[in-house]
């Protein structure tokens, strides 16, 4: 559907923006402003949970939805590289997008077709093509997110393949970008995979012993507290 519009758009941006998103009046003028640089290729604006109120989930979701943008998206913009931007609302330059649909069409991963993630493939892409992406905060889209958690896990899952997919395609990338982006890319996968490792050993050790394993709850409990700190806060 995306391919199909960009191929008859005539227009030099174009606006993705997911069907169960409302974006601001005027997130079509912020975000052109940024693009009036030959130099960006793309450029996201803020994403926040429209459903906020609901559930105590979506209430942490919108909470995590701000660190991602305003601490991950905004640190990463500094370089001049934000490594995804998101689908619900992200707008790309034409021309660039024109030159880079072959590559986005035929995506595979280990040689069978991969449909998933198309917003971080799309913005690896980009970069690979030398352009910069950006970050909008004052570009504000409200997007429905998860209200159960079984909902919640499923996307989840394709965020967490998507992320280590294209991890991968953008590692020769990394040289070429600031030493602060190969930091990140670091420690957003290798991070996880130790998450889960403490987890499993945690539960590896109760299950043996019948000791509850404090000083990894602990350290884990301290970590996600400090992160969430400034969200909490705000």
């Amino acid at each position: 559907a995306q391919i199909a519009a960009i191929t008859q758009s005539s227009g030099d941006l174009i606006l993705n923006v997911d069907s169960d998103t409302t974006i601001a009046p005027d997130v079509v003028s912020k975000l052109a402003h940024k693009m009036r640089d030959p130099a960006v290729g793309a450029a996201m604006g803020q994403m926040k949970a429209s459903n906020q109120a609901d559930t105590w989930l979506t209430r942490l979701i919108d909470m995590e939805y701000w660190i991602a943008c305003n601490e991950e998206r905004a640190a990463q913009a500094r370089f001049g590289a934000v490594m995804c931007c998101c689908g619900p609302c992200a707008m790309y330059r034409r021309s660039a997008m024109l030159s880079l649909l072959d590559q986005y069409e035929t995506q595979l991963y280990r040689g069978k077709p991969s449909d998933f993630g198309e917003d971080r493939h799309l913005t690896i892409l980009m970069l690979s093509a030398g352009f910069r992406t950006e970050y909008v905060p004052s570009a504000i889209a409200a997007t429905v997110v998860p209200n159960t958690m079984g909902v919640y896990l499923r996307q989840q899952l394709r965020w967490a393949r998507s992320t280590f997919r294209d991890t991968l395609l953008a590692l020769p990338l990394l040289p070429g970008l600031d030493r602060y982006l190969t930091l990140d890319a670091i420690g957003q996968n290798v991070g996880l995979l130790l998450l889960a490792l403490s987890v499993l050993t945690g539960i590896g050790q109760f299950a043996l012993t019948a000791t509850v394993p404090w000083w990894t709850i602990l350290v884990i409990g301290s970590m996600t507290l400090v992160r969430c700190s400034v969200a909490a806060y705000r």
